[in-house]
């Protein structure tokens, strides 16, 4: 076996990876969301993700798919439970949704694009500019408009995590003036699905029983989030009781 042909190949796989994501840094940056080439009637790709299933991981849902979720499927039950604190921590560990859209960065586009996620009050806010007539579709390759991105920092914004704020450029603009970058930044686009591993729904249970058992170990190999870590509460007496029930009955 080719050792170093293989951490190559790793380190090559890591990289595309970590190249492939946008995030705002503090201050103002200006963008284009790009028509995407994996869904050219919808540039916003809706994921769910577990942030605070295995510690300093993030886990991509089923849900994501239309596919069952066991973590779902117990936080359903505790919710449903009548009991407040198995509410609190149902609610804490149901999946939460992301939000991705393919972008340029102005004077970078030789990077490519790459995929700006973001929560639900920024989403809500770009889908209420695009239904606005007077806007529409601002990811038009040749008829779109840019986004000005502001990101403010904990210490600016007064909270944990900082602030995120968009601004929509009035004036309609082209992605790029240049045929062959333009026909490179719409063909050449990685595949969002393909940056994540979903795990099994048995992988999935597991991870659900050793959160509820820190005690048992168990190994992972969904990738490093960028996101905040969600804070969880001590669990309810009886909540690895209806993990059994719902589970191993």
């Amino acid at each position: 076996m080719d050792i170093d042909a293989i951490k190559s190949r790793l380190n090559q796989l890591q990289n595309t990876t970590t190249n492939s994501f946008w995030k705002p840094q503090p201050g103002k940056t200006q963008i284009r969301i790009v028509p995407y080439k994996f869904n050219k009637a919808n540039p916003f790709s809706e994921l769910f993700f577990h942030y605070s299933l295995v510690p300093n991981k993030t886990v991509l849902s089923p849900l994501s798919f239309g596919r069952p979720d066991p973590v779902q499927q117990f936080a359903d039950k505790l919710k449903a439970s009548g009991n407040k604190d198995e509410w609190i921590q149902g609610k804490r560990i149901e999946p939460k949704m992301r939000t991705f859209a393919p972008v340029i960065v102005r004077n970078e586009e030789s990077e490519g694009v790459k995929f700006w996620g973001f929560g639900k009050t920024v989403y809500q806010e770009l889908l209420g500019i695009i239904a606005d007539p007077d806007y529409g579709d601002i990811s038009d390759s040749m008829t779109g408009r840019d986004i000005v991105v502001e990101r403010q920092t904990p210490a600016e914004a007064g909270n944990q995590y900082g602030k995120t704020t968009i601004r929509v450029k009035p004036n309609q603009t082209a992605l790029s003036e240049d045929g062959d970058v333009l026909k490179n930044l719409l063909d050449n686009q990685p595949d969002l699905t393909e940056l994540y591993t979903e795990p099994s729904f048995d992988e999935l249970k597991q991870y659900l029983g050793s959160f509820l058992n820190p005690n048992v170990e168990v190994s992972t190999d969904a990738k490093e989030s960028s996101e905040p870590e969600m804070v969880t509460t001590e669990k309810s007496s009886n909540v690895e009781d209806d993990f059994d029930k719902l589970f191993n009955s």
